[in-house]
């Protein structure tokens, strides 16, 4: 005998229904997200005047090898995505420990000037970052760091935006209570930090990774100013030079190097989602 029977209760239809539709739009999002990507692939694998037919090409085709062989003649392209690799990954590592350790500082030690410190913090992501960039020059210059990773790095190794990220998320999920029975074990200020809080704290840690790798990858205006040897570009200043075609845009070139610059960005997502899936879904689970 079926459940339906036994209870005497009827399915709840308005319930099925709601879940269908809610599930319907999901996917509809989900396609809508996928598209400008999968168009920029199918552009990529034709010739260089697809991007202007109508109907819009929606099949790809069998030329990305071509397009992406004019993208070699034009620029080093391989060097730049290898530049880029070496700065996003070195900001990124660099921009989640630091911030990290900073955050838990604030969140869970008391100084003088504690909350004075933290505001003043928060309050320089008021300010531009276009009016930095003339004083920052200056001191790369005097620095003697023109021209090199060092200008990319070093200014980068922290952000206020991280430090109060981590901040905000080691205040509700390190309890103090953790710190204390470390301390009684008799654990320094360092190994607390590093065998309690870091465990606890991961997926903050790879949302940052990831909003930080993002952003330094496709950051074009501050490598523009500062990087002058073509050996030393980025990808987004390599992907700029493709633009400049005394017989027009070709766009199937343009694309064929636009979705190869934009691969490392899928695989850091793929690698590190679960943890930011974790974290997203870690207080619907708590008791």
């Amino acid at each position: 005998m079926s459940t339906v029977a036994i209870s005497g209760k009827k399915p709840d239809e308005p319930g099925v229904i709601a879940k269908f539709f809610f599930y319907l739009l999901m996917i509809l999002g989900a396609l809508v997200s996928i598209f400008p990507f999968y168009w920029m692939f199918v552009v990529a694998t034709n010739d260089k005047d697809a991007a202007f037919h109508i109907p819009p090409l929606l099949t790809p085709g069998t030329q990305f090898l071509d397009n992406f062989s004019r993208v070699l003649e034009r620029t080093d392209f391989f060097r730049a995505l290898l530049n880029s690799v070496v700065v996003s990954t070195s900001v990124t590592v660099s921009v989640v420990f630091l911030c990290t350790l900073a955050g838990y500082a604030f969140a869970k030690y008391e100084f003088p000037l504690k909350k004075t410190l933290f505001v003043f913090v928060i309050a320089t992501m008021l300010v531009p970052a276009q009016l930095g960039v003339l004083p920052q020059y200056v001191i790369m210059a005097k620095l003697h760091w023109i021209d090199s990773y060092k200008a990319l790095i070093v200014p980068a190794m922290v952000n206020a935006f991280g430090i109060f990220w981590m901040r905000q998320y080691i205040t509700s999920a390190v309890h103090t209570e953790l710190i204390e029975a470390g301390r009684i074990d008799g654990g320094g200020h360092f190994r607390i930090f590093w065998n309690i809080a870091i465990p606890v704290v991961t997926p903050a840690m790879a949302t940052l990774g990831i909003l930080n790798f993002m952003n330094v990858w496709n950051d074009f205006f501050w490598p523009l100013v500062v990087l002058k040897n073509r050996e030393n570009y980025t990808i987004q200043i390599a992907l700029q030079q493709l633009f400049t075609n005394k017989d027009g845009l070709d766009f199937g070139m343009i694309m064929s190097a636009t979705f190869t610059a934009t691969l490392p960005l899928l695989i850091v997502f793929l690698l590190f989602s679960r943890y930011v899936i974790a974290g997203l879904t870690s207080g619907a689970i708590k008791s």
